[in-house]
């Protein structure tokens, strides 16, 4: 038995500092070598500070900006907690959930995302339709044209992948700093 234990205990040791150290240092060697901006997070800079991550929601609640999906973390979009809420399709608590986010989204129909949570609870996207839907609403609140929110909000779209995979998306954070940056 003993004889057996040797050589195991070395695999395990091996292994450990094989997949356990090398293959990771190794992919993040890689990946800032490659992509730098996305390996280090996808931080969003104005000037020396960061204020967000392309690829983590905020949560923007204020008229005047582009809202997000909404989140199932609590606080909401807590990076810390993410989650899903873990609602079954037959749940009361998630069909509550949905018609009050519904009528705050107000207007019939409303984009599927804007009345349900992401299964991360931090969704950075909207559809290109949810965000148009908004742009009455916004325009009102900075008391700006209707175009010029779309405008913004066009600025911050992506996709759809490979040009032909999904739909276009918003990126929630990216159209509000375009908001900001039209009111000079």
């Amino acid at each position: 038995m003993f004889s057996q234990l040797r050589p195991a205990l070395t695999m395990v040791g091996a292994f450990s500092v094989l997949l356990g150290l090398g293959y990771p240092l190794a992919m993040t060697g890689i990946a800032q070598a490659v992509m730098p901006a996305q390996a280090d997070g996808s931080l969003i800079r104005q000037g020396d500070r960061v204020i967000g991550a392309a690829l983590i929601g905020q949560d923007f609640t204020r008229q005047e900006y582009l809202h997000g999906r909404p989140s199932a973390t609590d606080p909401a979009y807590n990076a810390a907690s993410s989650t899903g809420s873990n609602f079954g399709p037959s749940s009361a608590a998630s069909t509550e959930q949905v018609k009050a986010r519904a009528a705050a989204f107000g207007g019939a129909p409303v984009p599927s995302e804007m009345a349900t949570a992401s299964a991360s609870g931090l969704d950075p996207h909207v559809s290109l339709e949810g965000a148009l839907r908004q742009v009455p609403r916004i325009a009102a609140a900075r008391g700006i044209e209707p175009g010029a929110v779309e405008a913004a909000i066009r600025s911050a779209v992506t996709g759809p992948a490979f040009g032909f995979v999904g739909a276009p998306i918003v990126n929630v954070l990216r159209a509000n700093l375009a908001l900001d940056a039209e009111r000079g």
